[in-house]
């Protein structure tokens, strides 16, 4: 254990005071002559940005932590979180913001996809293998967000108000097992609990984190969370984030003088800083753990992510995979066959060196097969960035700094490039020359937030703001709007185009702007039509589905599960041409899909990373099996959700349904799911052959029955007895209602055709117990079930506890 006491002794209130508040968006301060570097901080749930703009080093890109859940695969979890870990060591970064273990309470909620699970069980496991892997770099994690951020409407303010029973089995869960595990940092969240805002409260952040479960890593807030000086300071908060309207510095100096927060507690915040600071290396005194190689490749651990996150929900008389040698021409249809959708909106967003379309895979694994492309139906409110061969490089200009750009889109959160002053920036041009390939009227657009002005050619198309005055800027960061102009081109004729923005001082710490870009073509219905005649005189069709950034995303909540557009009409359309049509569902989290019954197999691939294409392709064609399963429920109709609600009433939202949310809701109702929780198919069949319990461990023996080399997660249910009743007695002798079936452990083995596995999987005392103002044992008889999802159970074994 590291002495950090004479470290602490030399220093003064205010330096103690200055560790714990942000000097910048992403950091704390340094305090050189006690060997104390500046601590900096990154979002990344799926890749390490980085404190700002840096174009000239992307970050990897993984798939969605949807898709990580949907592995399974704690192991897999492992690599991932060193892949981020390895990325944080290379981009300087400390502490890691994520990862995101709110619960999948409702599928409406917009940020769905930045988080694990609909149960806590899976949830707090996938969670626990990332934060080891990321912090065996020496790189703390802050899970997040404590607690009750399970949608975004209204999240600032928002007082959630949440059950006792639910707060401890299920949302405080996964937080409970990372702490457990050794998580190094925790991230608070804007809203309330139970009449606290998170930032202040004490109850859960102080009495139940760190002095109940032992936690000793520190409590950062969410950007700008912290609103009071002495209430946060008493609340259990450790860090308050960023600089910009920050409540401590000069006030908590002021408060602990004052006599309203107390020194002591000024020090128990600076020794877990100054702990972190030991673990990650800031500081000169750290563990004596070696470092580990940097050498995990990252386009390898976002494939391997990829395949196994797949869930192949539906494949009527084994339509995948497909074999390469009977195709002479396939169909790929939808929008999002080009233009990809690898990651979800908001914080999690990052930029990558490169991103594999589902038809570039395709076309690259398919070298002698005629691939070929339709749009169908766009679902993008806003137009594509401006790319391909009718434009010239993207240069982006910010005073004397020119940078040569990929893409028509330009966005950082932090610091700007190349060690520019934010104060000191005004604006920011992006230069290029678009020479059209087809005449006519083209679209073009301005997307983003801030003042703008377009210029193409000789005219100014566009001089204004995007948003009315006095918007905030979460509003403008998470909102953006766009404006769009027709303009007349002649082919081959070059057009300059200068799209410049300009800022207010000191606002440049946030830049969202993309020019947009669409070529005459067909209007919706002639789109449609081209993609149905296309998939009619082929082989087979691909059509990938999807949402949108503004259907998901940090910041709202989505207000339907239909996918955007006419996407449901070209679905159905093409099947009908074509018998052999194969959907990809590139969507973060549940969708609904009318059509599922008349297609050939749906696919649902999340927000698979930098490597979709080359993933998918390999899926698709059986070089790779679909690995997947489904991690949350997966709903017919909305009306059929147990839970959906997340508009507030006066400034509150009540938990009124207690632990029945996802599958523990959908078993207490008549309606059946589309895809029960824990489903998946993939290439090949599994015999479950041998069960047996043995007091805090299952055991279970599976072959592999079909053709083919395969993967199966086995999962394993707990249910009380035919004699037990499905209530337990509260102390006050009121019965307490469980759920018909709950997980309690899960697996995976992969084998051969004809091996058999025998897999042991934990099962923790918690699966036996209930919250009852504290934890309580029930006894009595259970029947612990072994089983390839939710709806199909395999063994089963009665047990007595």
């Amino acid at each position: 254990m590291i002495d950090l006491d004479p470290l602490l002794q030399q220093l003064s209130l205010e330096e103690k005071v200055s560790l714990l508040t942000g000097r910048d968006f992403w950091s704390l301060p340094a305090i050189p002559r006690i060997g104390l570097r500046s601590l900096v901080m990154s979002d990344g749930p799926v890749g390490v940005r980085g404190t700002g703009y840096t174009p000239d080093d992307p970050s990897v890109a993984l798939p969605s932590p949807t898709a990580l859940a949907a592995t399974w695969d704690v192991a897999l979890a492992r690599r991932a979180g060193r892949l981020l870990g390895q990325e944080s060591r290379r981009k300087g970064v400390h502490l890691l913001l994520g990862p995101t273990v709110n619960l999948h309470r409702t599928p409406l909620g917009g940020r769905h996809f930045e988080c694990y699970s609909e149960d806590p069980l899976l949830t707090g496991e996938i969670a626990v293998g990332f934060v080891e892997g990321v912090q065996q770099h020496h790189v703390g994690t802050t899970v997040k967000h404590l607690v009750g951020n399970d949608f975004e409407t209204d999240r600032m303010t928002v007082d959630v108000r949440i059950p006792e029973r639910a707060l401890r089995e299920l949302y405080l869960a996964p937080f409970e097992r990372v702490a457990a595990a050794g998580g190094w940092g925790v991230m608070s969240a804007y809203n309330g609990v139970n009449g606290a805002p998170m930032a202040t409260n004490g109850r859960i952040q102080d009495e139940i984190l760190k002095r109940e479960w032992g936690f000793d890593g520190v409590v950062v807030s969410d950007w700008r969370a912290a609103r009071d000086t002495v209430a946060s300071a008493l609340g259990g908060l450790d860090i308050a984030m960023p600089a910009m309207d920050n409540p401590w510095g000069t006030a908590l100096v002021e408060a602990v003088r004052s006599g309203a927060v107390g020194e002591d507690v000024i020090d128990d915040k600076v020794r877990r800083v100054l702990l972190l600071a030991a673990r990650t290396g800031a500081l000169e005194v750290r563990s004596e753990t070696p470092d580990l190689p940097l050498d995990e490749d990252g386009d390898d651990v976002a494939h391997d992510v990829a395949v196994g996150s797949f869930v192949l929900a539906r494949n009527v008389d084994s339509a995948l995979p497909l074999e390469p040698a009977e195709l002479t021409r396939v169909a790929v249809i939808g929008a999002l066959a080009t233009d990809a959708r690898v990651l979800g909106g908001g914080s999690a967003q990052v930029t990558p060196r490169h991103v594999i379309s589902p038809l570039d895979g395709l076309r690259h694994d398919l070298p002698g097969v005629d691939v070929a492309y339709a749009i169908g139906a766009d679902p993008r409110p806003f137009l594509p960035a401006a790319q391909g061969p009718d434009w010239a490089p993207f240069r982006f200009v910010i005073h004397d700094h020119d940078v040569p750009v990929e893409t028509a889109t330009i966005r950082w959160l932090g610091d700007p490039p190349g060690g520019l002053d934010v104060a000191g920036i005004t604006t920011l041009e992006l230069r290029t020359e678009l020479t059209p390939e087809v005449a006519g009227e083209h679209l073009l657009a301005v997307s983003g937030f801030g003042a703008f002005e377009l210029i193409v050619g000789a005219e100014k198309l566009y001089e204004g703001s995007l948003h009315p005055p006095g918007t905030g800027r979460a509003d403008l960061l998470l909102h953006p709007r766009e404006q769009r102009f027709a303009v007349t081109l002649e082919a081959g004729v070059p057009v300059p185009v200068l799209l410049r923005q300009t800022f207010e001082a000191g606002a440049a710490h946030s830049v969202s702007t993309t020019l947009g870009h669409r070529a005459p073509g067909p209007d919706e219905e002639g789109l449609i039509t081209e993609a149905v005649e296309l998939a009619a005189r082929s082989d087979v069709a691909v059509v990938v589905v999807g949402t949108t950034e503004q259907v998901e995303s940090e910041g709202f909540d989505r207000t339907s599960l239909a996918l955007p557009g006419r996407q449901d009409e070209l679905v159905s359309r093409v099947a009908a041409a074509n018998p052999r049509t194969i959907v990809v569902v590139n969507a973060g989290s549940p969708v609904l899909l009318p059509w599922s019954e008349e297609v050939a197999a749906v696919l649902l691939t999340w927000f698979p990373g930098q490597e979709a294409g080359a993933a998918l392709a390999d899926v698709l064609l059986g070089v790779a099996e679909p690995g997947g399963r489904l991690p949350t429920t997966w709903p017919r109709s909305e009306k059929d959700c147990p839970v959906l609600d997340v508009k507030p009433a006066d400034g509150t939202l009540g938990y009124d349904e207690g632990i029945f949310i996802g599958y523990r809701g959908w078993l207490r109702q008549a309606a059946d799911p589309l895809f029960a929780f824990g489903h998946g198919q993939g290439y090949t069949d599994w015999s479950y052959d041998h069960l047996a319990y043995s007091g805090s461990e299952v055991r279970v023996t599976v072959t592999n029955t079909g053709w083919r080399t395969g993967r199966e997660v086995v999962q394993v249910y707990l249910s009380p007895g035919a004699d037990t009743p499905a209530t337990s007695p509260a102390p006050d002798g009121s019965p307490v209602e469980r759920p018909e079936r709950w997980l309690a452990g899960f697996g995976t083995v992969d084998a051969e055709p004809g091996e058999s596995v025998t897999v042991t999987i934990p099962i923790p005392e918690r699966a036996f117990q209930v919250w009852n103002d504290g934890w309580q044992t029930v006894p009595g008889a259970y029947t612990v079930i072994a089983a390839h999802a939710l709806d199909d159970p395999r063994r089963s074994v009665e047990i007595t506890v």
